[in-house]
């Protein structure tokens, strides 16, 4: 049955590909305060890079969907979405003033009757503390966490073909989350709420640390002053216990740190494999510029481009982007640091062309696909992601 689902702070990452992904089997209104994003989604433009999204939403539009900066349509909606999670703190404690700010706002919209879904990470424990909050303001609503669990780029395809996990108080929260995304024809599995929050933690927790692991052999067999990619080949080939050993890289980004941190906060800060794990990922910028250091003594003559500020391949997103702290620590010793990306909108940002000519070392920071067909000359490239396919050592 078609329902009426308002998602708050749909124009984003999160939000907008649920939202066309929802929009065959319900009647989406998108309400978000940023006036730009909304105008654009309005007209049919996507604010960011996602696979198939554009085309996806010209026609949600065509079948109804609307979006406004107004939130006076929340009321009459089934289910209201929300995609505000709990970031971190300048201390790495998490941050709950956005999410209390929005809720306060909200509760002054909300009718009983409806189904608050949280669709962002959150701490562990936020959904019921919004559940608490909701039931002594008098509000008579489920609230439910479903996160989402896609990857940026792909997101709205991975929203049509991943399991789904749903949660709720009662039964029948657990059921409205179910009715939600049923119509997607994904597998739903369900958990308690605490269990769906932690479910979603667990999963970029242990995605962050797998990618330390790859980070510190790659700072080893460095400094050993070997070539890891040879060393991961060998250990992955045709060797299936090894076959999902990341390739090494600037791990960054809105979620894998943030979400570290938050597991940490969790369980008293006594989360030690995170903490080594955060080290040694944001550590790495560091260790490249050390070695960039040993390798060109006379590193402070030399014009340094990076290549790429996104935080990953093929993403116009450089939110958390290491490429940044990288260009940080080499702005101290190198004469010049100059940095490109053709996705990323930055207008510190300079042309590729311009880059190539004026740099005297390059330096992969994001390995888009375009990356690999560059004419370099004769060019030094640091390659830590070995996407040039010449080795992984510096």
């Amino acid at each position: 049955m078609s329902m009426n689902v308002a998602i708050i702070g749909g124009c984003g990452h999160v939000g907008l590909p649920l939202a066309v992904a929802l929009a065959p089997h319900h009647n989406i209104f998108i309400q978000d305060i940023n006036a730009k994003a909304v105008e654009g989604v309005q007209r049919g433009a996507v604010p960011f890079r996602d696979e198939g999204l554009e085309e996806g939403l010209r026609a949600a539009l065509a079948s109804g969907l609307t979006a406004s900066t107004d939130p006076a349509g929340i009321t009459a909606c089934d289910y209201v979405v929300v995609v505000i999670g709990t970031p971190v703190d300048e201390h790495l404690n998490p941050s709950f003033t956005a999410i209390d700010r929005l809720m306060t706002q909200l509760s002054e919209r909300l009718r009983d009757g409806q189904t608050i879904v949280l669709r962002s990470t959150v701490f562990p424990g936020t959904t019921e503390r919004i559940q608490r909050f909701l039931e002594k303001k008098g509000i008579k609503v489920d609230v439910a966490f479903c996160p989402e669990r896609v990857a940026e780029g792909v997101a709205l395809h991975e929203i049509r073909k991943l399991p789904q996990i749903v949660s709720g108080f009662s039964p029948r929260g657990v059921a409205a989350a179910k009715a939600l995304f049923e119509p997607l024809g994904v597998e739903l599995l369900e958990l308690a709420p605490l269990e769906a929050e932690l479910a979603k933690l667990f999963n970029n927790v242990y995605r962050y640390i797998t990618f330390s692991v790859a980070n510190q052999f790659f700072m080893l067999a460095s400094d050993a002053g070997v070539d890891f990619s040879k060393i991961q080949h060998a250990m992955k080939h045709n060797y299936p216990r090894a076959a999902n050993m990341p390739t090494p890289g600037l791990t960054a980004g809105p979620c894998l740190f943030k979400d570290t941190m938050q597991m940490s906060a969790f369980n008293n800060n006594h989360f030690f494999l995170g903490h080594a794990a955060m080290l040694v990922n944001e550590g790495l910028p560091q260790f490249v510029v050390k070695r960039m250091r040993e390798r060109w003594p006379n590193l402070g003559e030399k014009t340094v481009g990076v290549l790429g500020m996104a935080f990953k391949a093929e993403s116009d997103d450089a939110r958390e982007s290491l490429s940044y702290k990288l260009k940080k620590i080499l702005s101290l010793h190198a004469r010049d640091v100059l940095t490109a990306d053709p996705y990323v909108a930055d207008p510190s940002l300079r042309p590729e062309a311009e880059v190539l000519e004026k740099a005297d070392i390059l330096v992969i920071g994001a390995p888009h696909k375009r990356y690999k067909s560059l004419n370099y000359g004769s060019k030094p490239v640091v390659d830590m992601w070995n996407h040039l396919g010449k080795g992984a050592s510096i």
